[in-house]
């Protein structure tokens, strides 16, 4: 599983006075020595992105081939700990989000630059492809909604197809419709995250893991950042302030901390709040098919979206192993600091599977009682709750909060990481011309 491998590929960070030792080593700061009134040091750089998940890392390497000096902050101990591993790892077509929206925009532009950067660096991933099925006749004219969406959102290939056409290509599936998507597949996320982040070393970006950003301060219209080593965190109760290590002024900054996006924002004292959308979560579980030696299906597998999600859905990894999910189940009461430490509750309950068969029995009704095991749980980071409308990204520059050089991500979930590179390009062009 994508977890276990990057818990095997650990990269511990040294103290924040060595990260900074490297950073004047490579010219990366621009003033030393100075502090503010409390004694805290304070240091000039060029960029700092917050969070190396996946889209953190596409952004980091992103300005870093443009010429901007980048400093990568992660309150984990490695890389991609968050949403970024706790994923269906599906390269999205573009199909679900509304015409112009900028989940419709980057997706398609992310797919076709994804692809690109697979093929030319040997990511693994396979172009299977997706089929979205009706098992009711009161969802057809869905589907047909989506195939229409799509066509609008650029989408090329999609097919509408009898039942028994889809069938004849999967002989496991039962459906009355289905909508044929040739460009969706998957990929090795771990891989992914693995050479962008090697490409952004390899041109100078550094990376300071076991560094939380816990706040920030707004001075002369520049955003300047609160540091503490995540260790100093563990054990907070609450009832003092949280003091930084250091503060750092950069001349950019991008918040990609994902699920802490929102309440990180919050804490940047003199950033209007009215601009920072309330924060969602939502809870996802997967299950693994087991007892079989064959795999049941060759293509993606995806019901009609449902409320807060996309359907409990067939996917496949590179190693041919089946997985259901997510489910999708609301969760509240995460406090600030729990949030940046991604102290969430990611265990699978076994009994979770009795609300999966039945779902998963419309389209694959030959699915055999015992046979769903455990898999992995995930967060979505939404910005809009039950029975809501689904929200678009929010990619929020100056334009919009009125702070120099800082850019804020919120509700970035799927599809983030079909996304991630057309995120950093739009990021780069619009916001940081080099």
């Amino acid at each position: 599983m994508l977890k276990s491998k990057i818990q095997s590929l650990e990269r511990i960070s040294s103290s924040l006075s060595v990260v900074f030792k490297i950073l004047k080593s490579r010219n990366i700061a621009t003033t030393t020595g100075s502090s503010s009134s409390n004694g805290v040091p304070k240091e000039k750089v060029d960029c700092v992105v917050i969070g190396a998940g996946v889209v953190g890392l596409a952004v980091a390497r992103e300005l870093t081939l443009k010429g901007r000096e980048v400093l990568v902050l992660e309150s984990a101990s490695t890389f991609g700990t968050g949403i970024s591993s706790r994923n269906s790892e599906v390269i999205h077509a573009g199909i679900y989000y509304p015409p112009n929206s900028l989940k419709a925009i980057l997706c398609v532009r992310g797919r076709e630059l994804l692809y690109k950067y697979c093929s030319e660096h040997n990511i693994p991933h396979n172009q299977i492809g997706k089929l979205i099925v009706a098992t009711g006749s009161s969802e057809i004219p869905k589907l047909h909604n989506l195939m229409n969406n799509g066509i609008k959102n650029g989408v090329g290939g999609l097919v509408m197809m009898e039942g028994s056409d889809a069938t004849r290509m999967e002989p496991e599936l039962r459906c009355l419709k289905a909508l044929l998507s040739p460009v969706s597949g998957i990929v090795d996320t771990h891989s992914l995250m693995l050479s962008l982040l090697g490409e952004a070393e390899n041109h100078g970006t550094t990376f300071s893991y076991n560094t939380t950003v816990i706040g920030g301060h707004i001075e002369e219209n520049r955003l300047s950042l609160h540091i503490s080593e995540t260790k100093h965190l563990e054990n907070w109760n609450g009832k003092f302030p949280l003091q930084p290590e250091m503060v750092l002024i950069p001349k950019l900054v991008v918040n990609s901390a994902g699920l802490s996006a929102p309440v990180l924002a919050k804490r940047f004292d003199g950033l209007r709040s009215a601009v920072i959308p309330p924060a969602y979560y939502a809870r996802g579980c997967y299950f693994t098919l087991s007892n079989t030696t064959i795999c049941p299906f060759k293509h993606l597998i995806y019901p009609l979206p449902e409320d807060g999600g996309i359907g409990v859905h067939v996917t496949l990894d590179l190693n041919g192993q089946v997985k259901f999910g997510p489910n999708v189940e609301w969760i509240d009461g995460i406090d600030d600091v729990s949030s940046f430490l991604n102290k969430f509750d990611y265990s699978v309950c076994t009994n979770r599977a009795k609300l999966f068969y039945p779902l998963i029995r419309k389209y694959y009704p030959n699915l055999k009682d015992g046979s769903l095991d455990p898999g992995y749980a995930g967060i979505r980071p939404k910005l809009s709750g039950p029975r809501q409308s689904p929200v678009d990204f929010v990619i929020q520059g100056e334009d919009i909060h009125g702070i120099t050089g800082l850019v804020n991500l919120f509700g970035i979930e799927s599809p983030g990481l079909t996304s991630s590179m057309g995120v950093a390009e739009h990021i780069a062009t619009r916001f940081f011309r080099c």
